[in-house]
């Protein structure tokens, strides 16, 4: 008898391991062993910022969507590195995953850099029907061959012309006008079509710039004007538009095939609830940002951005790569 109840209980330990092997091989040996995959999520801006909250968001619904399996640590403030380094780190597979800027992607990935062209949208709503729709899809998918896994994109706001003395109301205004640019190839040229003298300069020495003459204007979103203290020096913003390029959340390929087809499914779920949750909460701080600023004495102007747009029309032609893909994102409407 006691034999019997023995032989019952070690059949029963055979299958239940049976059923065990059976789950790791379907679901991946990490998801099925128990262990808790961690991964380590680089972003450059403070923990204030919309782009900040959208990460740890994200990290919140992967954890959630997962049951736990999957836990992402975000870490703020270029803690991991500048947007470059850590663009080859993601590459390399010695960092999972980090939010980039096309600007910064563009020298990577050279596909993403017409969405750093001024004026390459009309307006949000297009810009997300580009992005969301089989144009930007389809250079999501892209990023692949460069080791990399595209999640979603993030709104990193739309940049304007701000200034200290003269405001900007028209193309002629910005003429011989010193302006403060990132160090990009597009932003020099469109300064320089539009009559200004390019200046690439460090964004922490933007406010002394500005205060002291170095510089006559700058250009950025609300919500950096607003909280870099631009507005204090520079009480001109001009409503130009000329840039908004999105931002991405970026995963290592190394790290992605890591995870189960379940975890894969259930990242992407998070990247896009968490895009579409930051997606607005960028556009309520600019808001609340515009008001800040115009509360404490900035005048904002309006001017016609088709103006803006047909000074700069000629640096499409520097960019033949992107010539049918500019055709279908003004075919968007």
């Amino acid at each position: 008898m006691k034999k019997s109840v023995l032989a019952l209980a070690l059949l029963s330990v055979v299958a239940a391991s049976a059923a065990f092997a059976q789950g790791s091989s379907e679901s991946g040996s990490s998801a099925a062993s128990g262990k808790t995959i961690k991964l380590r999520l680089a972003e450059n801006q403070p923990a204030n910022n919309p782009i900040s909250q959208g990460m740890q968001k994200f990290a919140d619904l992967v954890k959630e969507k997962t049951n736990g399996s999957v836990e992402v640590d975000v870490y703020l403030d270029a803690q991991l590195g500048t947007e470059n380094e850590t663009i080859d780190q993601v590459q390399a597979g010695t960092l999972d995953l980090a939010r980039i800027n096309t600007s910064a992607l563009a020298s990577t990935a050279d596909e993403v850099g017409v969405f750093t062209l001024p004026y390459i949208f009309t307006g949000m709503d297009q810009k997300y029907k580009v992005l969301d729709g089989e144009i930007g899809q389809g250079i999501i998918k892209q990023l692949e061959k460069y080791n990399m896994i595209g999640l979603e994109y993030w709104e990193a706001g739309s940049r304007n012309f701000y200034s200290t003395k003269k405001p900007i109301k028209s193309v002629a205004d910005l003429k011989g006008m010193k302006v403060r640019v990132q160090q990009s190839e597009v932003a020099i040229k469109m300064v320089e079509l539009l009559g200004g003298a390019a200046t690439p300069m460090a964004y922490g020495e933007v406010y002394q710039g500005l205060q002291t003459g170095v510089i006559d204007a700058a250009e950025n979103d609300f919500v950096s004007y607003y909280t870099s203290g631009h507005y204090e020096v520079a009480k001109n913003y001009t409503l130009d538009g000329h840039m908004a390029p999105p931002a991405m959340l970026l995963m290592s390929k190394k790290s992605w095939d890591k995870l189960s087809s379940d975890q894969q499914k259930a990242v992407r779920e998070a990247a896009k609830e968490a895009a579409t949750w930051q997606r607005k909460a960028m556009d309520d701080f600019q808001n609340e940002s515009r008001a800040a600023v115009e509360k404490a004495g900035s005048k904002i102007y309006t001017v016609d951005a088709k103006e803006f747009q047909n000074a700069v029309g000629a640096i499409y032609d520097m960019y033949p790569q992107y010539k049918d893909v500019i055709e279908k994102i003004k075919a968007v409407n």
